[in-house]
């Protein structure tokens, strides 16, 4: 049994679909799965869905790219959101310096508005990093967000940029194009201590092979959980296992089985 840790079920793509969407991720032996919000709506929708599906879970945050005119009242919205059943994390929260949706100073503020949002409400961090690598530790560091901890989703970047994250006790979690042809991936994967390793699907985005360019789902989260243990010399029980119990680790999730059972 796996555990998605980072999926957007709240968005438009599954709107025709998402209970069947769950449903088969439980057949497919997804034990539980994150939605994570992008804003204030898309986190309320995301408490909305884990109130309804006890297998998910929801994390509340502000994205980069939809920070542009984020005003404190959408922080304190945040912050209240964070305080429901069933929300274990601070996210999707971080800079993306790809995309130009919103300046890098409006980015870095709102990035570190929610890490102490996080360290008020004592929950992780659900990190987004598109190219920003070295403002991104720095923030980091200055808001001693190794503190409360998170995972680097769908990580990307440099091995030397990984081994400044692990340095943290950071988690990392890896997404569909581990499974294409001519990667680095590889590389990352084996530096990446079992103890720091998570699954996802970031679903509905990045599906692995054979989905590729189709829309992504928790379900497909085997593919790239295949791809992982093959690469780290795993039985897939194994590597169940370890990631499981990181997840429970990070997200305190042994906390939210019984609120899980009681919804």
């Amino acid at each position: 049994m796996f555990i998605d840790t980072h999926s957007h079920l709240q968005f438009e793509s599954f709107d025709e679909d998402r209970e069947m969407v769950i449903q088969r991720a439980i057949k497919n032996n997804i034990d539980a799965i994150i939605t994570i919000g992008t804003d204030v709506d898309s986190s309320m929708e995301a408490i909305n869905i884990a109130h309804k599906f006890a297998v998910v879970f929801a994390a509340v945050g502000i994205h980069p790219n939809d920070s542009m005119n984020v005003d404190i009242d959408e922080f304190n919205r945040i912050k209240t959101l964070a305080n429901k059943d069933k929300v274990i994390a601070i996210g999707e929260i971080g800079l993306d310096y790809y995309r130009d949706h919103t300046t890098q100073s409006k980015q870095e503020e709102s990035f570190r508005e929610q890490i102490r949002i996080a360290h008020e409400v004592s929950l992780p961090l659900i990190i987004h990093n598109r190219d920003a690598h070295n403002d991104i530790l720095s923030i980091l560091k200055d808001e001693k967000a190794e503190k409360i901890g998170g995972v680097f989703h769908s990580f990307s970047g440099e091995i030397k940029f990984l081994e400044s994250v692990l340095t943290d006790n950071y988690y990392i979690s890896f997404t569909g194009p581990v499974t294409f042809k001519n990667t680095n991936y590889n590389k990352l994967i084996d530096c990446v201590p079992l103890e720091h390793l998570l699954l996802e699907t970031d679903s509905p985005f990045l599906s692995p092979v054979p989905f590729r360019g189709k829309r992504n789902e928790p379900a497909h989260l085997n593919y790239i959980a295949e791809k992982i243990a093959q690469v780290k010399g795993l039985s897939i029980e194994e590597l169940a296992h370890i990631t499981n119990e990181n997840t429970e680790n990070l997200f305190h999730l042994k906390d939210q089985w019984q609120t899980k059972l009681n919804l």
